[in-house]
């Protein structure tokens, strides 16, 4: 299931990328582009360099009949890969891929796949103000020169949240480059943006030339996606930074005197799986600590997906990598980016909102939500026509849904429109209002997106409403005799509660590759995020839109990725020698699951409690996460031991061991052994069977500490710890304990939990998930 791009949040709108794509793979051209992964290894002494071996590869397979077989097999290779993964990526045809998946040496054959794109406040919020921040970059830290990747649409460079004042020389680790192109220059590199790079040949493989006219080939951001990421993740601190008034204050990013590395891999006509590849390849090889990636795709076999692959590799290369987890909620089971050695993101709301309201002619008032600014305002005092063109009919009227083109000037001239969302971009539909002589826009989710509120810098005065408040005013407008309203507009609001609240939009759990493993990890702040933008974009994306500024808001489970990987950057700050997996758990097992009423975090799309489903171990808590006290690590042996419960073939393993010596040793009885910071316990032909799965935790606060354990009581099984008290003497030192879980009554939905240690300073909490499995 491909992302919508983040800023347009419809899920419909998923359907048209879907439907397009489909199109275009009906008139693909052959060859196509495959990503071969090699044994590095068993390269054969013939060969002095990697790249020969390969170009003989391809030239062995080759159907072609060109009498220069040597230049067409090396001019048919796009990339060489040799950092995180090895092999290369080829245009072949599929006999040709078929022939290929069987030369000595070839560990997997991968078809090419296009993935899609998924502040001011989000830092406060998350506790980390300038004394915080101030305090982990503080001088006396001997190693805080942390590099943040991110791969994504680009950079803005004169945008101000780049400034590299009080930064000190380019980090002597750091091996990446700035490369150039039109607009786009060296010095458009500074010591805050310390590499730039382009990756393009996959995406011309499979859809030709890019437009030079229409489209910059350097890493410039003409989007806006890849600098507000970038910006949320290390953006220097801005004064008076604000969209139209809205969401003012101080802008910077988690990790204010981070570095950044942009990694332009995403394009016009989407984002190339071979070239996701080659960056990330590439930022492993450059020097960076933390990798970004707000992108993804469906939920392939992890022998299949070619960024899980990568990502395995930039973990053994000690590199954080932070995903995205997808828009398509709230479906369940909906999640991309599903590896362990992945930390994989869902998106929150703040205590920030923008509220507009609508007076009806009743005297009713329906709260919603705008960014709206601009002239054309509405008086609250006077009541103007409003008229909503839908019928009764459960199929969706073009009308209704104010499509471009279906608006008359004579049904809508000098009228309040309601537009139902879905299928277009949000704020289209208020340009096709206002094109149709339309004064103002009420837009009202449906089902798909109940009460969940996304703010937006509409073109005309427009307030979006959640279902039940659309259904009133629709209601209204069909059976009052003169229906009337008007709009107002209250500018930013602070405290709102309750909040965190899950966003509808974040995708949802549970793992369909293995449900022993817990996703989401965490969410993060995702929905109205201030942060900059690009000077070549609207704030609204449309080309019709003249309108530039400096900074945009959006929402998107791309905008809670970056949020994790700027903490990460912060907690690498502070541990240099943390690995990612212990990263990865000082940030899950320190995650609240209440929100500002001590109240369970609710779950927009319901209204009711989340679950580990929804929210993974919780919200962030970046300052808890920099001493969570204990840790549970994950090292390279453990995760293939892993990889060995997933009913792989020898060969598929070797995807990831790239090594053909390494054999399973069978030390994990299933999945849930690995010692990942959430405990998900599955029971499938035997519910009635005692289960038990082991842990190991690192002590990393104080060298003397004790710890006792709590774990939730469960309607379906007994739990049980043991030992229930851990004493550890010295920092570092490892302890073990083992779950005992014994069903006592086997349940039809699965039971969700906690299991967590204290030594009365630190909290260490996992999530605790039961699954019942019908009996095949």
């Amino acid at each position: 299931m491909d992302f919508c791009k983040a800023r347009w949040k419809v899920p419909a709108l998923c359907l048209v990328t879907v439907l397009l794509q489909a199109s275009l793979s009906g008139c693909a051209p052959t060859p196509k582009t495959y990503i071969v992964q090699m044994a590095a290894s068993e390269m054969p002494s013939s060969f002095d360099f990697y790249h020969e071996w390969y170009a003989s590869t391809v030239k062995s397979v080759s159907s072609s009949q060109l009498e220069d077989e040597e230049d067409d097999a090396s001019t048919r290779i796009i990339y060489n890969y040799e950092t995180a993964f090895h092999g290369f990526a080829a245009q072949l045809d599929e006999e040709e891929a078929e022939l290929m998946a069987e030369v000595d040496g070839v560990l997997a054959v991968i078809p090419e796949t296009v993935l899609q794109l998924h502040t001011t406040r989000s830092p406060d919020f998350l506790g980390i103000g300038p004394e915080v921040s101030n305090r982990i970059w503080s001088d006396s830290l001997a190693d805080h020169d942390v590099v943040v990747g991110v791969l994504d649409t680009g950079i803005w460079p004169e945008s101000p949240s780049f400034s590299d004042k009080g930064l000190g020389p380019v980090p002597a680790k750091w091996k990446g480059l700035c490369q150039t192109g039109r607009g786009f220059t060296t010095a458009n590199c500074n010591r805050k943006i310390v590499g730039a790079r382009i990756f393009y040949n996959g995406y011309e493989a499979s859809s030709g030339p890019i437009n030079e006219t229409t489209e910059l080939k350097s890493p410039r951001d003409q989007d806006g996606h890849g600098t507000h990421t970038s910006a949320t993740a290390a953006g220097s601190p801005v004064q008076d930074a604000n969209l139209f008034g809205y969401a003012g204050g101080v802008a910077r990013g988690m990790a204010p005197r981070a570095r950044v590395a942009a990694y332009k891999v995403c394009w016009a006509g989407g984002c190339f799986s071979s070239d996701i590849l080659a960056a990330v390849d590439r930022a492993v090889s450059d020097g960076v600590d933390v990798l970004s990636i707000s992108l993804g795709g469906g939920a392939s076999r992890y022998y299949l997906d070619s960024l899980s692959i990568a990502s395995f590799g930039a973990m053994q290369m000690g590199v954080f990598v932070a995903c995205s987890a997808g828009n398509a909620g709230p479906d369940p089971i909906s999640l991309t980016n599903l590896s362990p050695w992945i930390t994989t993101v869902g998106a929150s709301t703040m205590d920030r909102d923008f509220p507009a309201t609508v007076t009806l002619g009743n005297g009713v008032n329906i709260t919603g939500v705008s960014l709206y600014k601009g002239l054309r305002n509405l008086s609250p005092q006077e009541q103007y026509p409003v008229v909503y063109l839908g019928g009764n009919s459960s199929m969706p009227d073009p009308r209704s849904l104010c499509l471009e083109g279906t608006l008359q000037p004579h049904d809508v001239s000098g009228k309040i429109v309601i537009c139902d969302r879905g299928i277009s971009p949000r704020v289209q539909k208020g340009q096709v209002v206002k094109e149709a002589g339309g004064i103002g826009m009420i837009l009202a989710n449906t089902a798909a997106n109940g009460e969940e509120l996304v703010a937006d810098s509409h073109l005309l005065p427009a307030v979006a409403v959640g279902q039940a408040e659309g259904i009133a005013a629709k209601s209204y407008s069909k059976s009052a005799a003169k229906p009337t309203a008007t709009l107002s507009f209250g500018g930013t609001k602070l405290g709102i509660r309750p909040s965190p609240v899950v966003a509808a939009f974040s995708s949802r759990g549970p793992n369909i590759l293995t449900l022993e493993i817990l996703k989401p990890d965490v969410v993060a702040p995702g929905v109205n995020i201030l942060a900059a933008w690009s000077g070549d974009a609207s704030p609204s994306s449309l080309s019709s839109d003249s309108r530039r500024v400096g900074f945009n808001i959006l929402s998107g489970t791309s905008m809670s990725c970056p949020h994790v990987a700027g903490v990460a950057a912060l907690i690498k700050a502070s541990h240099p020698d943390w690995s990612p997996a212990q990263i990865k758990s000082a940030l899950m097992t320190t995650a609240y699951v209440h929100d500002n009423t001590y109240r369970p975090m609710k779950d927009a799309a319901t209204g009711k409690a989340s679950t580990p489903f929804e929210h993974g171990a919780g919200h962030i808590h970046p300052v808890r996460a920099l001493t969570p006290g204990l840790v549970y690590d994950i090292g390279q042996a453990d995760y293939l031991e892993f990889l060995c419960t997933q009913h792989m073939t020898p060969m598929q393993l070797r995807t990831f061991t790239k090594n053909s010596n390494m054999t399973c040793k069978h030390t994990f009885s299933s999945a849930s052994d690995l010692n990942y910071p959430a405990i998900s316990v599955v029971f499938a032909d035997q519910p009635s069977k005692a289960l038990t799965v082991r842990r190991t935790v690192t002590n990393v606060g104080p060298p003397s500490s004790t710890y006792h354990v709590k774990v939730t009581k469960f309607k379906g099984a007994d739990v049980v710890v043991e030992p229930n008290t851990l004493h550890f003497a010295s920092t570092n030192q490892k302890l073990s304990y083992k779950v005992t879980v014994t069903t006592k009554a086997a349940q039809k939905a699965p039971e969700f939990g906690a299991l967590s240690w204290s030594d009365g300073v630190h909290i260490v909490r996992s999530p605790v998930v039961l699954t019942w499995l019908p009996p095949q």
